[in-house]
């Protein structure tokens, strides 16, 4: 062969080389060392959609925690106060009532009041007796000697109820103070004013027996200067007996 041949062939050779087709490589098998792609957009995205789930995850926790708060709060409202002074209170006032009950000879009763007026202190009669006389100004007497005494009682029991209620305005006042909620405030708050309605009930009864043994004072002078006219009547009276005579005085 000669070396024109050889040249010829040589070309032809390396245009077959050269124009035959690329083999194309599996992706199977694609090498370790591909490249990864990054794409800042989609990234930035993903990083602000977990941002808004974080962000309503929080919120719901902070809702949470209010509404456990409100319960909280509601159940404060609702506890009942655990101290009460109520029992103590309707003592004292039983007490006082039971010193006006026992009321000697004119009760705390309208109808008794009148009865007995009518009877003792109304008017005095004129075909009474001397000895009647003496009787009736005597029970008047022991009516408003008896006032009196049932006055002095039922102060000395209003004075007695007073360290009672001293005792009971200090829990009360210490259970307001430290109350948790709505309930156990008012309720303490009622039982303040309880207290202050006893006080007053004590007052009342004070006012009531003072009067009551003033108005016996006065009804006896009444009735005593009632009772003088008609003892000095009968005094004066030409056929009651009297008779008139000379009296010594200094051994004269």
């Amino acid at each position: 062969m000669n070396t024109h041949c050889f040249r010829s062939r040589a070309l032809a050779l390396a245009a077959a080389m050269f124009t035959a087709p690329l083999a194309v490589m599996p992706a199977a098998v694609t090498p370790a060392y591909a490249f990864i792609v990054f794409d800042p957009s989609n990234y930035a995205q993903n990083v602000l959609t977990a941002a808004r789930s974080l962000q309503q995850v929080t919120n719901q926790i902070t809702s949470l925690q209010n509404e456990a708060q409100m319960l909280i709060n509601q159940a404060r409202n609702l506890a009942s106060l655990p101290f009460s002074s109520v029992q103590q209170l309707q003592q004292s006032v039983q007490r006082t009532q039971q010193l006006l009950g026992q009321a000697q000879n004119i009760a705390f009763d309208v109808q008794q009041v009148d009865r007995i007026f009518q009877q003792q202190y109304r008017s005095i009669s004129l075909s009474a007796s001397d000895q009647q006389l003496v009787t009736d100004a005597r029970s008047r007497w022991q009516n408003t000697v008896g006032g009196l005494q049932d006055a002095m009682r039922v102060q000395a029991g209003v004075v007695g109820n007073i360290d009672t209620n001293r005792t009971q305005m200090s829990a009360l006042v210490g259970a307001s103070q430290s109350a948790t909620g709505a309930l156990q405030a008012t309720q303490a708050g009622n039982q303040l004013l309880a207290l202050q309605a006893q006080q007053v009930a004590d007052l009342t009864a004070v006012v009531a027996a003072n009067g009551r043994a003033q108005a016996m004072i006065e009804a006896e002078r009444a009735a005593a200067a009632e009772q003088g006219r008609e003892q000095r009547r009968r005094f004066l009276n030409p056929g009651s007996g009297y008779q008139a005579g000379n009296a010594t005085m200094f051994n004269q």
